[in-house]
């Protein structure tokens, strides 16, 4: 095709500029208009510092999302379910993967989209020596893309697929947020009761240590008996006072898994019933919940996705081979006289057949299948040493607890002994002393249990610790109206 020639006089030169820039730019008229959004460091920085749980759209945003019964903790407290849906709403984790997502969904327009036709001159030339019929020489061409062998189709195909790969991802991201949400909370329930029996435990060997004092002091105990208790009381004390800041951490990690402030749990009533009557699995259905987690977890229906794309895009290059067609019917006013013609243009396939990019989509392929069994690996070992420590930390809750009974049982009858005269006070409060430690143990067995549970959750992504709120919560942005699939 040759380049169009122009020759013309200057004013009817201008005139025809004109028309032809109407004529190209008439279409776009229904284009989309750039409309900038700048981000200010100071603004973001607020909005964040300003997050509440108390914030009406989170509060529409939970109502919509909760089933018939209640969230667990009750209608005004904030327990495992309802911290998890202000999570799935505030954490910025769940924006990146919407916004994914979105850009996924913007993919399928862009590949199921006709290409445009093009607009050319052959020629366009004027001959002023030239007054009849008609000095001018025009012949615009319209090109026509037809692409064949289903190209489009492919195309359309692979994008889809990485949709449903984008939304298998943000609820892999909701499983994780929950995640943490739930270690969070158990963290803090953990901390909160230890420093309960902590404070307990140095109430109890402060009074020990001022009796032997007023003891030694009247010659009834030997100095190394007080110096005995004394240590105890310091590291006691010391233990408390780590037991404190280890509660303010705890705060802190739960705030900073929901995606809000630390002081936005101020003054918030939070409930610790669901790892309170947790409901754990029975050995003998773990290989049924393995199975379906090797199947369905998220990340697994992802990576399906995935590979289904690669097979769309190898059948993509495979259809690449065949080359598409391209149609430019044109019309010729040739100084007075009326001419049509038709350009078919193709690619003629002599030095390659597209060999180069089939293998590369072969090899994408092979290496999404490869992903795939690993991914399916690492679930198996992940169930399997979940359900190992989980197991194990059972037992040694169950050892602890006996051992916190026996403890329980001594105390008992040390009080009783103490009423009836048999014993003194120093007694008393020994075992006493003796009853908070094993509390004390029994609490770390039992939050070594949870964390596992939660390990197993995890691994299974199927919830032992509450259950009525739904999961994953998958929209495009819960903040703003527009709202995508869920």
């Amino acid at each position: 095709m040759t380049a169009p020639r122009l020759i013309a006089e200057p004013g009817m030169r201008a005139a025809r500029h004109v028309l032809i820039l109407f004529a190209v730019a008439a279409p776009l008229g229904g284009c989309e208009s750039y409309r900038p959004a700048p981000i200010s460091a100071a603004r973001s920085a607020a909005a964040l510092d300003a997050r509440s749980l108390g914030d009406p759209r989170l509060q529409t945003f939970i109502a919509a999302a909760e089933s018939a019964s209640p969230a667990n903790g009750g209608a005004g407290a904030w327990g495992l379910d309802k911290l998890t849906l202000a999570a799935l709403y505030y954490h910025p984790d769940l924006d990146i993967a919407r916004s994914k997502l979105a850009e996924a969904r913007a993919g399928v327009v862009t590949a199921a989209t006709i290409p445009n036709p093009t607009l050319s001159f052959e020629e366009l030339s004027y001959n002023a020596s030239l007054a009849t019929p008609s000095p001018w020489v025009a012949a615009p061409i319209v090109n026509f893309l037809i692409e064949t062998y289903g190209k489009r189709e492919f195309r359309t195909a692979r994008a889809s697929h990485l949709v449903e790969a984008a939304r298998e991802d943000v609820a892999t991201a909701s499983w994780q947020v929950r995640g943490r949400v739930r270690n969070a909370l158990i963290d803090l329930s953990a901390a909160k009761r230890r420093s309960t029996l902590l404070q307990q435990r140095l109430a109890l060997q402060n009074e020990l240590v001022t009796l032997l004092e007023h003891r030694l002091s009247a010659g009834a105990v030997s100095s190394l008996d007080l110096a005995r208790e004394r240590i105890a009381r310091d590291r006691a004390e010391l233990e408390a006072r780590d037991a404190e800041g280890r509660l303010a951490e705890a705060r802190n990690a739960l705030a900073a898994a929901i995606g809000v402030p630390a002081a936005a749990l101020d003054g918030v009533d939070l409930s610790f019933t669901a790892l309170e009557h947790p409901a754990p699995p029975k050995a003998a259905a773990l290989g049924s919940l393995r199975r379906e987690a090797l199947v369905g977890r998220s990340d697994v229906q992802s990576l399906l996705a995935d590979y289904a794309a690669a097979e769309s895009a190898l059948a993509l290059q495979v259809a690449s081979q065949y080359p598409n067609l391209k149609l430019g019917p044109g019309y010729i006013y040739d100084q007075g006289q009326s001419k049509f013609m038709l350009l078919p243009e193709t690619e003629l396939p002599i030095f390659n057949q597209n060999q180069g990019p089939i293998a590369e989509a072969k090899a994408r392929r092979a290496a999404a299948a490869a992903r795939f069994t690993a991914l399916q690996t690492r679930i198996l070992n992940q169930v399997d040493g979940a359900a190992a420590r989980y197991f194990a930390a059972a037992r040694a809750f169950d050892a602890a607890k006996a051992l916190a009974d026996r403890a329980a049982a001594r105390q008992s009858s040390v009080e009783h002994a103490f009423r009836a005269g048999e014993i003194d006070r120093p007694s008393l409060l020994t075992g006493e002393i003796e009853g908070a430690t094993a509390k004390q143990s029994l609490l770390d067995a039992e939050v070594q249990r949870l964390q596992a549970l939660g390990g197993l959750e995890d691994a299974l992504q199927h919830r032992f610790l509450a259950a009525s709120a739904p999961l994953p919560v998958v929209r495009a942005d819960p903040r703003r109206p527009v709202e995508g699939r869920s």
